[in-house]
Order: structure tokens, then sequence, then C-alpha cells
């Protein structure tokens, strides 16, 4: 089975085009599938919308949000709620071609070794200074703070195995960083160029605070990615950092004022060496700390550091 995951935010002018062109585009492949839409609480009918759409059409299977809680927590909601093996995701403002879906599925199941297929809005019809500027920098950004280089993290247009999607979580704003933690999670990914399409009907909900928001969750996303396993590596290596700073500062003073007989207690230096001695010290001890409690969350659990992508089982030889 094939499950297509939309979140969608006042959307009620696109709901009825969105549901016929998914169920178009999927019928003729003769895969059973299912369309999740999740109305991350919309205030302008949506989900009436929807209510009446789901009685129409028996692939749909509206969920229905108490509240608007982001498009990351949206999008969670519907792979906790997703049956199909493979699952695909795009945008409900209708700029995703939903005519793509077929063609990106059979690359994926053409080739076992590929996990995630991403979009890429190569030709986007967006206006370039409000929006493909800012994505082109965010790419960028993203690509080498990361490691997973794409060219479009913001298409929605993706399709994953179900599998990997088990070892992703999301919150926050962590939707566009799907791709970087499916690869932690060690899924393979390719690239591949779809159509878009200009904004027709309704607003578009991303503004320019979102750039402020999606920093702030792209220095969480390499804490992860890069460290959660090793914390000290990262405390440790900016606290030595400041140790080894500090101790020169003390160093220089304590030959100041042994060799030559300067006095250095009114000085600056001092205590900023010993700030940052005290700083680097901390550090350390948070580094450490980590380190233990990542092994409390890994080792009274059971919890695995590895992804197997296969386990062949063969029975022992037989001796003679």
């Amino acid at each position: 089975m094939v499950s297509v995951v939309i979140p969608v935010f006042n959307e009620s002018e696109n709901l009825v085009e969105l549901v016929q062109r998914v169920g178009a585009a999927m019928a003729p492949t003769g895969r059973p599938f299912e369309l999740i839409l999740i109305d991350d609480g919309s205030t302008d009918g949506s989900r009436a919308v929807l209510e009446r759409l789901g009685r129409e059409h028996h692939f749909l299977r509206p969920l229905l949000l108490i509240r608007n809680y982001g498009q990351s927590t949206a999008l969670q909601a519907g792979f906790d709620h997703a049956r199909g093996e493979l699952v695909v995701t795009l945008d409900g403002d209708l700029q995703n071609e939903p005519a793509e879906i077929p063609r990106l599925l059979e690359l994926l199941q053409a080739d076992p070794t590929i996990d995630v297929i991403s979009g890429w809005r190569k030709q986007r019809q967006d206006r370039t200074w409000s929006r493909k500027v800012p994505s082109w920098i965010a790419n960028r950004l993203i690509s080498a703070a990361t490691g997973v280089r794409l060219h479009d993290y913001g298409c929605a247009l993706k399709v994953y195995r179900r599998s990997i999607l088990a070892n992703v979580k999301l919150y926050g704003e962590l939707h566009r960083f799907i791709p970087a933690l499916a690869a932690e999670a060690g899924a393979r990914l390719v690239e591949e160029p779809v159509r878009h399409h200009p904004r027709t009907r309704g607003s578009s909900k991303y503004g320019i605070d979102r750039a402020f928001r999606v920093l702030l969750d792209l220095l969480w996303v390499m804490f992860m990615t890069r460290f959660l396993h090793r914390p000290l590596h990262a405390f440790g290596a900016v606290g030595g950092a400041f140790i080894t700073i500090g101790s020169a500062l003390l160093l220089y003073l304590a030959v100041d004022k042994l060799a030559l007989g300067h006095p250095i207690g009114g000085r600056p230096l001092l205590m900023l060496g010993a700030l940052l001695t005290l700083i680097g010290v901390q550090l350390l001890a948070t580094g450490v700390l980590g380190e233990l409690l990542t092994r409390v969350y890994h080792e009274p659990q059971g919890r695995r550091q590895y992804v197997l992508r296969e386990l062949e089982t063969r029975e022992p030889p037989q001796r003679p």
C-alpha cells in the first residue's frame, strides 16, 4: 500500500481539487493507496470540507488536529497513522504536481538500495527575492551543516520507505530536515527534478520570521547528527580550547609576576584567564555528563545505536 500524507492549514479552496488530482494520479497505477489529509487547526472551513470529502472518497482519511501545532507535528501525525509500506508527502497548495507521484514510486521500487527520493523544484515558480533567495541560502547552509547535500530541502514532494520514517521523529520545524535525519538513520537518498506550479488559490503561510526558527533548528540538527552519541567530542573540544587559552593567559601572567615582578592583581587578563579556564572546565564536565546520560539512555532500555538494512539468518554448520 502507498500512503499519501499531506498536512493542510487554511487550504479550503484547494482541497476538492487536491483530492481529485491525487486520486486521478494513483488510480491508474493499480496500487492500493490511502490519502491522509491532516487539518492543522484550520480556521477557514477546511475541517468541514475534509469531513464531506471523507464521506465521498473511500481512499481519503482525514485527521483533524484539535489546534494548530505546526507542519512538523502535522506530518508526524500523518506518519503515525500511515499504513503503507511507501509514504509520499507533498504540500496542500497544489504547487507540487500530484501526477509526479507514480513516476517517483516507480523510481524508488526500481532500486531497493534507495530509501528516500527527494523532489527538486528545478524550475521553481515563486517570487525570486521573497522565496527563492532565502531558500537558496537555507539549502546551502543545511547542506554544509549536515553533510547531506541537496539542492532543495524545502520541496515537500518526497517518497519514503516506511521503515526509515520509523527512525525519524519530528517536532519544532524539523520537517525541513527530514532528509538529513533520515540519512543519520542510515537512509540512502537521491534527488529527482519535479514540476512546480505557481500558487493560484489561497495565500502562502510562510513568513520571514520562519527563517530564524529554521536557523535555531539547524543548530539542533547539527548536534543531533554529529554529536548525539558522543557529546564529549562537542563539549570537550570547545572546553579544551577555552582551558588552553585561559591557561596560556594565566601562565603569561605568572611569568610576568615571578620573573619581572610586575603586579598582576588588577589586570583584566587575570580575570579573563580565570574565567576562560572555569568555563572550559564546566564544558568538559557537561560533556562527561552527556556521555553518562547517553549510556543511561541506551543501556537500560536495550536501545541500539545502529539500524540493520537486512538480517540474513542461517543454520549453524553441523559438527561431524
